[in-house]
């Protein structure tokens, strides 16, 4: 769990510097370069990400205590809620377009988050479940809600959306939660989502 937790702390750590401290973020920005910024949070968030995974797997094979056992539906509820954050994830993608999603809630991929981890926590009630889902949750609902704050700060505002980019967003989405769920969830996690 001391390596789930630490990652955590380094990708989570790295993700809410603009949340906890903006004004020495931008100043380190100023002071380092750009590149150099994009690098340092590139490096934590990857080596984070790592332990992550291996911190995760390893409490799970040691067997992580039970806090509730989640009836059988909810499995089937949290499959359609993860194909439901796969579109926000794809709405939200540097690269698509201006779409209706986006436009409507801002910031789709940390929305997608959130449903994804929340979801986790419907279908899974394990202890290592919770500190890894819960600690997202909450995350990504403090982000939304300090982003969204920034947003009004600096009249932020987003072009409509043409339909044509949210059907690609959802296609797009679904397609990717396809793959995932089909292949790689059952080979990387070991649990099968269809």
């Amino acid at each position: 769990m001391a390596l789930l937790i630490l990652g955590l702390v380094m990708f989570i750590g790295a993700h809410a510097v603009r949340i906890v401290a903006d004004d020495w973020r931008t100043a380190t920005i100023a002071r380092i370069g750009e590149k150099k910024w994009k690098g340092l949070y590139s490096l934590v968030s990857i080596v984070g990400f790592v332990l992550i995974i291996v911190g995760y797997g390893m409490a799970r094979s040691a067997g992580s205590p039970e806090l509730y056992a989640p009836p059988v539906w909810t499995r089937h509820l949290a499959a359609l809620l993860v194909a439901i954050a796969f579109i926000f994830l794809a709405a939200g993608g540097k690269s698509m377009p201006a779409n209706r999603i986006r436009a409507a809630v801002g910031h789709p991929m940390v929305v997608g988050v959130k449903i994804w981890a929340f979801a986790h926590l419907l279908a899974n009630g394990r202890v290592v479940d919770v500190v890894l889902f819960g600690t997202f949750l909450v995350w990504a609902i403090v982000l939304y809600a300090a982003s969204r704050r920034r947003d009004r700060a600096q009249g932020v505002t987003r072009e409509k959306g043409q339909p044509k980019a949210t059907v690609m967003a959802v296609v797009g989405g679904l397609v990717v939660f396809a793959v995932f769920a089909v292949w790689l969830h059952p080979w990387l996690i070991g649990v099968r989502v269809m």
